[in-house]
């Protein structure tokens, strides 16, 4: 069969769904000014879907930030990969500065989250050595691990004793080749909310030899007494090996930055090739991300308005019998029985007859008959958001278990 022909009749899970309306459900376009009342097809919508936790997004002094930068140095400076000619004192600085909000001897920037996790696995770890990792790590670890020429093993979500077994594999292993092991969890799952058991995880270093990497995309900023990160939560920034993170959450902007030992930093600097063959962030965002971190540090209130929204929308749920199953986070996902035809009806109905638009997950990343609604609280947000988003919920709860978006047309639009 000839390649494209077959991709063609193959769409994939995701792909056999695009001949429903695109830019509805897929590539959908939130209009306005960044907030949690924007345009959706030109109607007003309460938005639960915009990872902007701590509202930075669109504070005044980030966008006066952002537009100084870029009036000063436009977007194409500085040119060039770091390595050769695109290093500047600004990315240096704010280097220093992410090291020493969160602990770590040395940080290094990346340009992209998805790029950066997947980047540093292909680089720490050869054929000879071993992976183990949460089996609900996020698509980036996923395809780093893929990536990889040994060995990998994956133990159940925050599972401790089957990620013990698969350590003992994993030594077992490496004992024979001579390698070593890197064990990778997040510090908060995205889908779930759940935090990674890095204290537990870290506790098994007694008995078994392994490094870990820790990706706490949705940690940083929200968790720990200073924001720090799911790390500092759990005070074990200094034991973890790697502290991964991405801009794109509570900093609300591209980049990212992974933390560690001063050697394994320098060794990560000459050998991810994401970073030695790819342009250098430009100058407004490195000097953006600079103000967002002052803020971030020096600016509590914004955590603690995140914090507020999060505890009224997360107990209002469960008052009125809401499963949010394991969250420990500001990440608020609310799970009900459906499918994916029902979820397609139950979404719509929400957003044109309640204004409410939050995202909707559905089979293959959650199991079959599992719709997930995804909430993402932020500091922006209002206790009036939460009152209103609380009772359309109670409002599409019922319509769901009476049936009624089981014959919706768009429903069957969407069946198997």
């Amino acid at each position: 069969m000839d390649l494209f022909e077959k991709l063609k009749v193959d769409r994939g899970p995701l792909g056999k769904h695009s001949n429903i309306e695109e830019g509805y459900f897929m590539f959908p376009k939130l209009e306005g000014e960044l907030s949690p009342h924007m345009k959706f097809r030109g109607k007003e919508v309460l938005t639960w879907s915009l990872n902007n936790y701590l509202g930075l997004g669109n504070h005044p002094e980030i966008r006066k930030a952002d537009a100084e930068s870029a009036a000063k140095w436009g977007l194409a400076y500085p040119m060039g990969a770091r390595m050769m000619s695109g290093n500047t004192s600004q990315h240096e600085e704010l280097e220093r500065q992410l090291a020493e909000f969160i602990k770590k001897d040395e940080v290094m920037l990346l340009n992209y989250g998805y790029q950066g996790v997947l980047s540093i696995i292909d680089a720490v770890v050869g054929r000879k050595d071993a992976i183990v990792y949460d089996a609900e790590c996020h698509a980036c670890i996923v395809d780093g691990v893929r990536l990889h020429m040994g060995k990998r093993f994956v133990y159940p979500h925050n599972d401790i004793e089957s990620l013990e077994k698969q350590l003992q594999r994993a030594t077992k292993l490496t004992e024979e080749t001579g390698g070593g092991i890197l064990v990778i969890t997040e510090g908060v799952f995205g889908m779930t909310g759940a935090m990674g058991k890095l204290k537990e995880t870290l506790a098994l270093k007694e008995k078994y030899e392994f490094r870990l990497l820790c990706d706490d995309a949705h940690g940083f900023g929200t968790m720990g007494e200073r924001g720090a990160g799911t790390a500092e939560q759990q005070d074990v920034m200094e034991e973890v090996d790697l502290y991964f993170s991405t801009f794109a959450k509570s900093m609300a902007l591209i980049g990212a930055f992974v933390g560690g030992d001063p050697d394994i930093i320098k060794f990560l600097r000459f050998n991810m090739r994401s970073q030695i063959f790819a342009k250098s962030l430009p100058m407004p965002m490195v000097e953006g991300a600079l103000k967002r971190l002052e803020l971030l540090r020096d600016q509590p209130e914004h955590k603690k308005n995140l914090w507020k929204i999060v505890n009224a929308l997360q107990s209002g749920l469960q008052e009125k019998g809401f499963s949010i199953g394991t969250t420990q986070s500001p990440v608020t996902p609310v799970m009900l029985n459906g499918t994916v035809g029902e979820a397609a009806a139950l979404a719509y109905d929400l957003r044109e007859n309640f204004g409410i638009f939050c995202s909707v997950v559905i089979y293959p990343v959650v199991p079959k008959d599992t719709i997930l609604l995804r909430l993402i609280p932020t500091a922006s947000h209002s206790l009036e958001d939460v009152d209103r988003t609380i009772k359309a919920f109670e409002a599409i709860k019922d319509k769901l278990k009476e049936g009624h978006y089981r014959e919706n047309e768009l429903a069957k639009a969407f069946k198997e």
